[in-house]
């Protein structure tokens, strides 16, 4: 048997998923190739930006994940290039050789040609913007506590998020909630009950992934909470001081993206058919047409299911994506040349509206209030202990989550520079 090479690219839940799945395998070398030294689990990273939880609570670096895998190799490098006619990829200006690539490298935002939007409403796809957001938040109270003008400090008490799937519902609720539940005590001069957080959604509903029940029942609770919820409504003249949704002109300091998403820009290097988004046509093996040894998963991938519906980009699908092609090739490695075609299994999706109420659709069951905020707390923390691999994970996070970390709290700006003896931010 000759010796393969097989390249991950994307170290999330499909990445790590593909690798685990090989840790078995023979004769082979196995490359996860990131930009990061971590795995980030992505569905807490609103945690972070909300101040609730650390970043080190929700990201493992690769190689204490892999510790044991004695068959991988991790590689801190951004790749740049797949030249699939020649089976290389490219990456520190050198070309690499594979056998079998997985592209896992997910999405990241998208402002739909307003890319000069992100200076003013940053999206929520990494540490680092999390961190920006939590900084941008905490700094609108902290400049509306020492604000005289009312006007001013309305406006630095308002916050808009853009975009009314999961994690702008998410955000909306845990905003509003850190400001009437949390915060309030720690102000004296800003009344915090004044805070207005509103969520604008293009669509006719928020959570529009859910079904048209839950996504009422979403909109009742944020109501609850405080937030104003505008359907129907998209943004546009974006800025540092204002939004403006349809004929509505809303001032604000704080303005959070959660609208659009698009497949890494990595899909652009690869020479072969995609769809409107930009995500890779696959196989029903999910291999890239006329490359059998090269796949494509998660959000990189535009993959139909028996109904003819593409799959959503959400971790469940990535992580059954990534096992199924390390499966794949594992038996090909041991001389199977079968390929039986990928099916998802739906174990349904769901969302949280602040600390005791969500929203869960299991197929045809569906639920929310407190015992689906329960299934949500315990479906994270067995998925975080899967990647963390320690048993006090649980009294861990349940405390930093009922407590509201108060070292997450921290106002850390991006850059300082240090002149006689002052911090000066850049």
């Amino acid at each position: 048997m000759s010796f393969k090479t097989i390249v991950i690219i994307g170290g999330g839940f499909g990445g790590v998923a593909a690798a685990r799945a090989l840790r078995t395998a023979k004769n082979c070398k196995i490359q996860l190739i990131d930009r990061r030294n971590f795995h980030l689990f992505q569905p807490l990273l609103y945690q972070v930006a909300m101040a609730g939880l650390n970043p080190s609570d929700i990201a493992i670096p690769l190689r204490r994940l892999f510790t044991r895998q004695k068959n991988i190799q991790i590689t801190l490098a951004e790749v740049d290039r797949v030249d699939l006619a020649n089976r290389k990829i490219m990456y520190d200006g050198v070309w690499h050789g594979f056998d079998y690539l997985i592209l896992a490298c997910g999405s990241k935002h998208f402002y739909f040609g307003n890319d000069d939007w992100e200076n003013h409403a940053p999206g929520l796809k990494t540490i680092e913007q999390a961190t920006e957001i939590r900084r941008r938040v905490l700094i609108a109270f902290e400049q509306a506590e020492k604000q005289t003008d009312p006007l001013a400090r309305e406006k630095l008490l308002t916050f808009v998020i853009v975009g009314g799937g999961p994690t702008g519902v998410e955000l909306a609720g845990a905003i509003a909630e850190m400001a009437s539940r949390t915060l309030y005590k720690d102000y004296r001069n800003a009344d915090l009950s004044k805070t207005k957080v509103v969520l604008v959604e293009a669509g006719p509903r928020i959570l529009a992934a859910f079904p048209p029940k839950l996504s009422q029942v979403a909109a009742i609770y944020l109501h609850r909470l405080g937030v104003e919820v505008l359907t129907n409504a998209r943004a546009s003249e974006l800025n540092g001081e204002c939004l403006r949704v349809g004929d509505r002109l809303i001032a604000t300091h704080t303005i959070i993206w959660a609208a659009g998403v698009k497949p890494s820009s990595l899909n652009n290097t690869v020479a072969t058919e995609k769809d409107p988004q930009g995500r890779i046509l696959v196989n029903s093996d999910l291999s890239v047409p006329g490359h059998a040894g090269v796949f494509v998963i998660g959000d990189q991938a535009a993959f139909k299911n028996e109904r003819g519906e593409f799959l959503p980009g959400i971790a469940p699908v990535a992580i059954q994506q990534g096992r199924y092609v390390g499966r794949l090739i594992l038996n090909q490695l041991r001389g199977s040349g079968a390929r039986e075609p990928f099916r998802y299994s739906d174990k349904g999706i769901m969302a949280t509206i602040g600390r005791t109420k969500a929203v869960v659709s299991l197929g045809s069951l569906q639920f929310s209030g407190f015992v689906a905020w329960l299934t949500w707390v315990f479906v994270h923390i067995v998925y975080l202990m899967r990647f963390r691999n320690r048993v006090f994970v649980f009294l861990q996070w349940v405390w930093s989550y009922f407590k509201f970390g108060h070292g997450a709290r921290l106002i850390v700006h991006k850059t300082w520079r240090f002149y006689s003896g002052e911090k000066i931010r850049n």
